[in-house]
């Protein structure tokens, strides 16, 4: 019963994950936004997250994981309930701002605490866990292109509904302490910040979730300013790219009694170069769905092989740890959405030549993960 508070939380956070890019379209055409805007407002979520993600793993280290699981649920309802009265541009910026640090809360709670669950198979159980954000941010774009009729309003409330159950739930079950009341010591601290491979952990979900994040951010307004239509573009992000991230988790669990997490990792970035661009390279949709399913395969097992890897390394201090290394994740989404709206300017087909960086930065992870399997060797 308890592993049901991490797995409907983080089906919560992959329902959040994929709102901006759903609703973008949407929140473009009525407040005459641009793409530098958008890029803007992904920016105002990815601040959020940091912040979060900074904060989150020594609340929980210290205070356990019921604090920050409520906390985090709590900050996504509310933003969620205000996100539909915006009144301009500058309140969508502070209530995206407001679902970031939710969001980040929630990742780092949910993975540390799937951690612990998890017995000796930590990446296993991670990438189990990471299935649930699969599936929310599948549900998201279906959802609103297909029975909501392009309601972005009801999708925000159906959505905190969903997320004021799940708290109930978190709040309802009794959860571990994930340390001593009395926090980490300085010295920890020091060996934390001291280990190479919590840097080249930190660089690779930077990289990485600049990649998927820009998919969920940027595919529709890209695939639209192809002459895709919006319901069209919709699906090929949710039963694509989402359905791929869903099928890949899946998928790969039963690679890890076998291979090494680094290696996982190491074939993932390498495909995700290679679908990344192929993705791009299209105007036709069934094309393009394809790749973008190729892309979500390739993609589907790092976020969490990452965090289990950090967990495994860091042991006592994981969730401090993957909180420091989800938090380079999010800086990487803050540096990659207003580098893909700067890039696109005015423009929005100019989103196809921006969004390059996709591969670019899946072919840097390629480097990062052969100097981590040497540092972990």
């Amino acid at each position: 019963m308890l592993m049901l508070a991490p797995i409907f939380a983080i089906f919560v956070y992959g329902l959040i994950a994929a709102m901006l890019g759903t609703i973008l379209p949407g929140l473009s055409a009525r407040f005459h936004l641009t793409p530098k805007q958008n890029g803007t407002i992904a920016l105002a979520q990815a601040i959020g997250l940091v912040i979060a993600s900074v904060a989150a793993g020594p609340l929980i280290d210290s205070q356990g994981y019921k604090a920050g699981m409520v906390l985090g649920l709590a900050l996504i309802a509310l933003a969620l309930f205000l996100l539909p009265s915006s009144k301009s541009y500058g309140q969508v910026v502070g209530y995206l701002f407001l679902l970031g640090l939710g969001g980040g809360t929630i990742v780092t709670g949910a993975n540390a605490l799937a951690f612990d669950l998890g017995g000796s198979g930590h990446a296993a159980a991670l990438n189990f866990l990471n299935v649930f954000f699969g599936l929310g941010g599948l549900a998201t774009p279906f959802i609103l292109a297909n029975l909501l009729r392009g309601n972005s309003t009801r999708l925000c409330y159906l959505t905190a509904v969903a997320t004021v159950a799940t708290l109930a739930v978190n709040a309802g079950v009794h959860m571990p302490q994930a340390r001593s009341a009395g926090g980490i010591a300085l010295s920890e601290v020091g060996n934390l910040l001291g280990h190479p491979a919590l840097w080249l952990l930190a660089a690779m979900l930077f990289l990485y979730v600049a990649c998927e994040v820009g998919v969920w951010n940027w595919l529709t307004r890209h695939l639209i300013a192809q002459g895709i239509s919006e319901v069209r573009a919709l699906n090929i992000l949710s039963l694509g790219f989402a359905l791929g991230l869903l099928i890949g988790r899946v998928a790969v669990t039963p690679l890890f009694k076998t291979v090494r997490n680094d290696t996982v990792t190491l074939f993932a970035a390498v495909l995700m170069t290679i679908t990344t661009w192929l993705a791009l390279r299209t105007t036709k949709p069934a094309v393009a769905w394809v790749a973008v399913f190729a892309a979500g395969l390739a993609m589907a097992p790092v976020f969490p092989t990452v965090l289990a890897i950090t967990g495994d390394v860091f042991g006592s201090t994981k969730a401090t740890a993957i909180g420091i290394v989800a938090m380079f994740g999010w800086v990487g989404l803050a540096v990659s959405s207003p580098m893909i709206g700067a890039i696109a300017g005015e423009d929005p087909k100019g989103l196809k030549k921006a969004l390059l960086i996709l591969p670019v930065f899946s072919a840097l992870m390629v480097v990062v993960n052969l100097a981590l399997r040497a540092v972990l060797q």
